[in-house]
C-alpha cells in the first residue's frame, strides 16, 4: 500500500502533462476553447497532486522534478503557442512583421515559454519560495490566457478592446518580465485558517468570487491583477 501511495501524487502530475501535450495539439488544430479547458482540468491535477503529497505524507527528489517539468509544458510552452495564435488572429494588414528582416511580431508570445522555464528554474533552487514566491506563479500566466478564448466566445462585448494586438504583444512581454521579477507574491497556503495570520487570502478570495460571479471568465485577468496588487500592497505595508 505504502509503495502504490507514493505514485499517486506523480499520476496527477502526469494527468497535468497528458492535459498540456493535448492542449498544444489543439492550438495546432485552431481550437483555442478546448486547450483552454484542458488548461483548466490541468491547474485542478496541479493543486491536487501537492495536496495530496501533502495529506499521505509522501515526496520524491523525482516528484519535484516532474512537476516543474510537466507546469513548463502545460503553464508554459501551452500558453506560449496559445498566445501565438490569438496574436496572429488580431494581425491587420502590415502589422505582424516589422523592421530589418521583417521580423515577426507575434514570436514574442514565445518568450512566455522561455521566462516560464527560467521562473521554473528558479523556483526550484530558490530557498525564499517555500512559504510565498517571487515573481509571478506560472499557473497564473496559464489562467490568464486560457481565460481568452473564453472570453472570446461568450463575452465578444468585452474581447473587442483586450483581444488587441497591442495589447496581447504588451501583455506576453510584461508577463515574461514579470515571472522571473524579484516580486514577492503572497502564496495561498495555509497552515491554520485564522483571520489574523491569514487576512490578505482571505480577502482575495472572497473578492474574487465576487469578480468571477460578477465578470465571468473577463473576472480572471482581473483576478490576477489583483492578486499582484495586493502582494506589493502587502509588501509595501509590511515595510513601513
Amino acid at each position: 500500500m505504502d509503495e502504490i501511495k507514493k505514485h499517486i501524487p506523480n499520476a496527477l502530475t502526469c494527468g497535468n502533462l497528458i492535459c498540456g501535450i493535448f492542449g498544444i495539439l489543439y492550438v495546432f488544430k485552431g481550437d483555442l476553447f478546448t486547450a483552454s479547458i484542458l488548461m483548466g482540468i490541468a491547474l485542478i491535477f496541479d493543486w491536487l497532486d501537492g495536496f495530496i503529497a501533502r495529506l499521505l505524507h509522501v515526496s520524491s527528489p523525482i516528484g519535484k522534478e516532474l512537476d516543474s517539468l510537466a507546469d513548463m509544458v502545460t503553464f508554459g510552452v501551452l500558453p506560449a503557442f496559445m498566445m501565438l495564435k490569438l496574436i496572429e488572429g488580431s494581425c491587420t494588414t502590415g502589422t505582424c512583421t516589422i523592421g530589418l528582416g521583417g521580423f515577426y511580431k507575434p514570436y514574442i508570445s514565445l518568450a512566455l515559454a522561455v521566462f516560464s522555464a527560467l521562473r521554473l528554474a528558479k523556483f526550484n533552487v530558490d530557498t525564499r519560495q517555500s512559504e510565498s514566491f517571487i515573481g509571478v506563479p506560472t499557473p497564473a500566466n496559464g489562467m490568464v490566457v486560457a481565460s481568452l478564448p473564453l472570453i472570446l466566445m461568450y463575452q465578444p462585448e468585452i474581447a473587442k478592446f483586450i483581444i488587441q494586438f497591442n495589447v496581447l504583444v504588451i501583455y506576453s512581454v510584461v508577463m515574461s518580465y514579470l515571472l522571473v521579477a524579484e516580486l514577492p507574491l503572497f502564496a495561498l497556503k495555509f497552515k491554520n485558517f485564522g483571520w489574523a495570520e491569514n487576512q490578505i487570502k482571505y480577502i482575495f478570495l472572497i473578492i474574487s468570487v465576487i469578480l468571477l460571479i460578477l465578470l465571468k471568465f473577463v473576472a480572471v485577468p482581473v483576478i490576477i491583477f489583483l492578486y499582484i496588487l495586493m502582494s506589493v500592497a502587502q509588501n509595501l505595508l509590511v515595510k513601513k
